[in-house]
């Protein structure tokens, strides 16, 4: 097996938080260096290839154009990791140098949600097909190891002697994301619902899926769902963001939901009812990030939470830093007791994900999660967004969810109609 088997060349194209989140779990990946990250800001993607060569992970450069990455015979597969106004152009430009031979990728691995809507999703999955790469939806909660083991336990122990988990909770809390695009519905494709539901829909659904199974193993049957502005279009948090974030992200004008929660109830291959219930908010003060997660059977249940953390640390009022998030991710306090999460990067499943990816792009396979899961999670959020403009449940897959533009990402939804 030659060198370029041996071990995969990542190329990542976004150079932000969550491509340094990915650098730093690949510490746990012993078979991909990264070799380039591309970005439309040329002094962040050297920030960011100057973290993957500090850390030992790959003797990373810059590149000044997208195509120069595609191309660069060291890059194997490319990570996609920008913002979700990018991602439809990023690719139809990736497509188009691989389907002129000048680009000899194997695969590309996509970040949450796959797109802002589902015509995109669509479109995404027609340009990726047309290439002919392999393709990995980056879902990294799928891959937590809690999860993971949980379910693992669970399945095996409970389910085998009692029978099928039939109800599955999931919920992602924190104080609201880092940089203004994600604030702005059209940049984004809505606001708390499609940035953070999409883990949460995934994880329990793969929670209540029987190991091995694939995917159509349950059937969406219907969806209810509603949004709201809880916090953010308060006048004093109106401007608050516009401090913290510019200009360009107004509340008082273009709010976006700072709190969904969604059910989506399912049947198994033998007509059983379950259920997923999400719960997602950029409007919860705690320590910083909060992922829970319930799976419950006839005679089991599991539970986790991330900030139960086994670390704790206490800093008395005299103890006066500057602010950081050097404990856990959307930290809010430096004070008091604060639980620290060891390492982020493994407990939120990003090491196992590119683990998982980067073996599985090697091998000539498709991952575990493609890009048709991350297709049929759009048509569950859209379909949210449907049920909360309407007031009501809708059945699974509603009528005109192909060409549904939710009114967050119009910039027409009425926070407090």
């Amino acid at each position: 097996m030659g060198e370029r088997q041996r071990r995969l060349g990542i190329g990542f194209v976004g150079s932000g938080f969550v491509t340094r989140f990915h650098i730093r779990s690949l510490l746990g990946v012993r078979d991909a260096d990264v070799r380039g990250i591309w970005s439309p800001t040329p002094a962040h993607a050297g920030d960011a290839a100057r973290l993957a060569r500090d850390l030992g992970v790959g003797d990373a450069r810059p590149y000044r154009r997208l195509r120069d990455l595609v191309v660069a015979p060291e890059i194997d597969a490319i990570w996609i990791c920008g913002p979700n106004d990018a991602r439809l152009e990023v690719v139809e430009e990736i497509v188009d140098v691989v389907r002129s031979g000048a680009g000899q990728l194997i695969g590309l691995a996509c970040e949450k949600p796959l797109a802002r809507n589902v015509a995109e999703a669509r479109r995404l999955v027609s340009l990726v097909e047309q290439a002919g790469l392999l393709h990995g939806y980056l879902e990294n909660q799928v891959f937590a190891p809690a999860v993971q083991r949980g379910k693992e336990i669970l399945w095996r122990r409970g389910a085998a002697l009692t029978g099928r988990p039939y109800l599955a909770r999931a919920a992602e809390e924190h104080s609201g994301p880092h940089r203004p695009w994600f604030w702005q519905g059209k940049k984004q494709g809505g606001g708390v619902l499609n940035d953070m539901m999409c883990h949460s829909l995934e994880a329990a659904r793969f929670l209540l899926t029987e190991p091995g199974a694939p995917r159509d193993s349950l059937r969406p049957v219907s969806v209810s769902a509603q949004i709201a502005s809880l916090k953010w279009t308060r006048p004093e948090y109106v401007k608050r963001l516009k401090e913290m974030m510019g200009r360009q992200v107004d509340y008082r004008r273009s709010p976006a939901e700072d709190f969904a929660r969604a059910t989506i109830l399912y049947q198994d291959a033998n007509k059983n009812p379950l259920i997923v219930e999400a719960t997602t908010s950029w409007s919860f003060v705690g320590p910083g990030l909060r992922l829970t997660m319930e799976l419950l059977g006839p005679e089991y249940s599991m539970s986790i939470n991330t900030l139960q953390s086994p670390l704790m640390v206490f800093f008395s009022r005299q103890v006066r830093g500057e602010a950081g998030e050097d404990m856990v991710e959307k930290q809010n306090a430096d004070i008091g007791w604060m639980p620290v999460i060891e390492d982020e990067a493994a407990a939120y499943g990003y090491t196992e994900e590119n683990r998982h990816i980067v073996r599985k792009f090697l091998a000539g396979e498709m991952p575990d999660e493609t890009w048709y899961d991350g297709l049929n999670v759009v048509e569950l959020l859209m379909t949210c967004y449907m049920s909360a403009e309407q007031g009501r449940s809708l059945p699974f897959p509603p009528r005109g969810l192909e060409r549904f533009i939710p009114q967050v990402a119009q910039g027409t939804w009425k926070a407090h109609r």
